[in-house]
């Protein structure tokens, strides 16, 4: 399985674009952390992650996350609410694999891209993912959580 972590850098560029906030998604800045599932062709990886995604709806709520699938050009929300959004824009401001292959993709508070997979995540990795950001360990400090 492949799996790229980014939120681990220790010194970051800010002229990078691997550290630069996803213009496609800015409405969810500094409101949800984004998890966007590519489908692939048969739809098997996708709907293995939906399923793993959407069987603890509390902890998603708990993390602010908005969960969206892209399949060719078409967005649907499958958690949280998501509006008038552009597939073709979130797969080239995102450089996902062309339609037909399965991604997905961690976007932190900050719009920046935290997580990047080529198969289905558990929900136990991905929560412990977003446990271990300082955002998500100062949210969890808060009385009002």
């Amino acid at each position: 399985m492949s799996k790229t972590l980014l939120y681990g850098a220790t010194k970051i560029d800010r002229s990078n674009s691997a550290y630069a906030p996803i213009e496609s998604l800015a409405a969810f800045q500094w409101k949800n952390r984004v998890f966007i599932l590519f489908a692939d062709k048969d739809n098997a990886r996708a709907a293995r992650q939906e399923n793993q995604l959407l069987s603890d709806r509390s902890a998603l709520d708990q993390r602010d996350m908005v969960v969206l699938k892209v399949s060719a050009g078409a967005v649907r929300a499958l958690f949280g609410a998501a509006d008038d959004l552009d597939g073709e824009a979130i797969r080239r401001d995102l450089e996902a694999p062309e339609a037909g292959e399965f991604a997905a993709f961690l976007l932190g508070k900050d719009g920046t891209v935290k997580l990047k997979v080529s198969e289905p995540i558990t929900s136990g990795e991905l929560f412990a993912i977003i446990d271990s950001m300082p955002m998500r360990a100062a949210e969890t400090l808060r009385p009002d959580r």
